[in-house]
Order: C-alpha cells, then structure tokens, then sequence
C-alpha cells in the first residue's frame, strides 16, 4: 500500500490528494474526510472508501482489445539458381575412313573459291596447315614436305593446304599464308576456313595432320605425315613416311593399312 501524502486536518472540510495507486501503477483520487481526533489518514488501494477512482482507473471492459499477434512471415521461396549457359557443342566429324569425303568449297589466298568437286575423278591430298607451327615450318623448309607435294601433284594427284586457325590465331590470315607459300615455294592452293567448320567436318586435330581421298571420292588415310616429329623418329622404328606409303598402296590397288595413324604436331588453332 501507499500512504497519502500527510495533511494539516481542518474539521468537516474534504482534502485532496494525488498519488499512485500500487496496484497496477494506476493514477488515483485519495478524498479523506478529517475527523477530530485525526490529523493524518492512510488511503488503500484497496479500500472501498478510498482507492483509484473510477474516472483515472481503466475500465478493463472498455479498453481496446490487445492486438492480434502479427502471422509469421512465410520463409522466402529460395532463389532459383541460374541455369548455366551451355557451352556450343563442335561439330562433331563426319569424315570417316572408307566413308565418301565430306564436301567443301573454301577460298585461297587471293579469295579465289576451291571446290572440292572441282577435283572428282583424281586423287586428293588434305594438309592441315598454319605456317607458325613449328612442326609445319621444320616439314615445308627441312623435312618431308620439302618437295612431296610437287612431286605427287606432278603425277596425278591434287595437293589442297587448309587453314583452320581463327580471327587472332597464330597463323591466321591470307597474308601471313601467302608469306609463307612464297618462302617455301609452295604451288598447291593454301584454302582459309576461319570459321574452322571444314576442319571440324574433317576432324582435324593438328597441323600438319594429313587426309587421302581416292578418284571415287573415298577417304581412305587419315593421321600423321609420319613417323619423325621434327625429323626424329621415336624409339628404335625404322623411318615411315605414312602418307607415302598410303599413295603407294592406293596406286597399286592394294589395301591401305593402316588407314589412320594419329596425328603430332600443333593443334589447330580454331577460333573457339
């Protein structure tokens, strides 16, 4: 309980205080009626005489309804994960050994457009060529294809050099190819497939890499020139120049065995 402040009494006046009532901490109106004999009176909250009037205490039916508690926020859906892009597929080869050679029509050096058709009934020799490869440049100044190919072209075969190498690539552009077509005396057509789709139609891997067709439009070798990068064979093999061999056969009417032998050198540098 508390007490109500004390007060000098004056008979039959009404004093009044202020205060607080304890229970609950509610503001109330203490009104104490002086006796005689009393000078100081204690007021009670819980006194029916004196106590928290009714005008500062709350009416508990009048008062607002407490608010509702407010639902949960429902959990944020997790966030989808991006889908990865899918990286584009190559195209996968077609060229098969003992399988009709792909078509392709590609421009030379002077944009002039070579067709494969253009050759139907005769013998067709594919190089993979980029004239910064090392492997390619030690072939044309040093190695194999020295003089091969003017040779084989002057019996009956044709010599077509491609250059798959894209935008930016070591060996791109029909300069750079001309440069070295004259450098190394080279009189078959050095064909530009930047886009690299003739090259992926073929399967071409490395340069030089090499592909027979016969008259009939058959590839019948596909794989290394032979058997010495950089003019050293491995191991203790006696030298084989493959693609040799392979014309040999073809002549003779004789099997090609092997029809693929795999490719050394540089890889073909595509644009992607």
């Amino acid at each position: 309980m508390l007490f109500a402040p004390p007060v000098r009494s004056v008979p039959g006046a009404h004093i009044v205080t202020k205060g607080r009532c304890e229970c609950g901490e509610r503001p109330y109106t203490a009104v104490v009626k002086t006796l005689p004999s009393m000078t100081i009176l204690a007021a009670l909250c819980a006194s029916p005489a004196v106590g928290c009037s009714k005008a500062d205490a709350p009416d508990p039916a009048q008062a607002p309804p407490a608010p509702a508690p407010a639902a949960p926020a429902a959990p944020a859906a997790p966030a989808t994960p991006a889908t990865p892009a899918t990286p584009a597929t190559p195209t996968a080869p077609v060229a098969k050994v003992g399988a009709p050679a792909p078509s392709f029509a590609l421009n030379d050096v002077d944009g002039k457009e070579v067709s494969l058709a253009d050759f139907a009934g005769k013998n067709v020799v594919l190089e993979w060529f980029n004239p910064g490869c090392p492997f390619v440049v030690y072939a044309h100044e040093g190695g194999p294809l020295k003089d091969m190919a003017a040779a084989t072209v002057a019996e009956d075969t044709v010599w077509l050099a491609i250059n798959s190498g894209g935008p930016g690539k070591q060996g791109h552009g029909a300069s750079a190819n001309a440069t070295a077509m004259s450098n190394w005396s080279m009189s078959h057509p050095v064909l530009m497939d930047p886009s690299g789709e003739v090259g992926r139609l073929y399967g071409a891997r490395k340069t030089p890499q090499v592909f027979l067709i016969d008259a009939s439009g058959v590839l019948r070798y596909a794989g290394a020139l032979d058997n010495a990068p950089i003019g050293k064979v491995d191991g203790e093999d006696p030298y084989a120049n493959h693609l040799q061999r392979a014309m040999a056969q073809l002549r003779g009417g004789d099997p090609i065995d092997p029809g693929e032998v795999p490719p050394y050198g540089c890889s073909v540098k595509y644009a992607s």
